[in-house]
């Protein structure tokens, strides 16, 4: 393992209301578990993103003295308790319209999980086959935030924001054939919505749109 050379944001729970993350697709696999031990040794839960199998595996070998989960479904690893969701906080949707949305929904249903928020899970929800998005409306009224993950044209977002009160984050999705551009025709097609009030995070950034979440809710309770 490398010697420590990071300097950690342990305030940013007390300033801000959330744990600092780690982003992991770039860093080896002995720099996060460096950045995991320092969170360890500060009582600090530690969650990091984009982190492969291989990788995580290796993270976990380089500390055995510490209790490591590896999600793979959200392509995360975290490092302490994940706390019991509070219900004073509130209940976040989060829609994938297809199950090639799914690790950025987990990786975003992950992050609200580190922050003790509840979340609901709805996938195959997008506009190709309307009905299936309006058949599950009733299952959004409970929530206090929706965040709708699309690929392709990115169109979910818009129609949510069109049909539902609440605040709605839009997260676009690297999947698509051809002029999708890895998620940038759903990028420009959600900055681009002309549904009122829509927020809109970058490409593939599930936390990003937890983070987001976490700050409404934060500020309504």
């Amino acid at each position: 393992m490398i010697s420590p050379d990071h300097r950690l944001d342990l305030q940013r729970r007390q300033r801000l209301g959330m744990v600092e993350a780690i982003w992991g697709e770039t860093k080896s696999a002995g720099q996060i578990a460096a950045i995991v031990a320092s969170f360890h040794a500060a009582s600090e839960l530690a969650l990091a993103t984009r982190v492969e199998p291989a990788k995580a595996e290796a993270v976990i070998e380089l500390l055995p003295e510490i209790a490591i989960t590896h999600h793979p479904e959200a392509r995360c690893l975290t490092a302490g308790a994940i706390p019991a969701a509070n219900p004073n906080l509130g209940t976040v949707a989060v829609l994938g319209g297809g199950t090639s949305d799914l690790t950025v929904v987990a990786e975003a249903q992950l992050a609200l999980a580190c922050h003790g928020i509840a979340s609901e899970r709805l996938l195959d929800v997008g506009v190709a086959g309307l009905h299936r998005l309006l058949d599950r409306l009733p299952d959004l009224a409970a929530a206090a935030v929706v965040i709708a993950c699309a690929g392709m044209e990115g169109a979910l977002p818009t129609v949510v924001a069109g049909l539902v009160p609440q605040p709605v984050i839009g997260v676009p999705v690297a999947v698509g054939y051809g002029v999708s551009a890895g998620g940038l025709a759903a990028l420009n097609g959600m900055l681009a919505s002309c549904a009122p009030g829509l927020t809109v995070v970058n490409i593939d950034n599930g936390y990003g749109a937890a983070m987001a979440a976490l700050r409404i809710l934060g500020r309504a309770t």
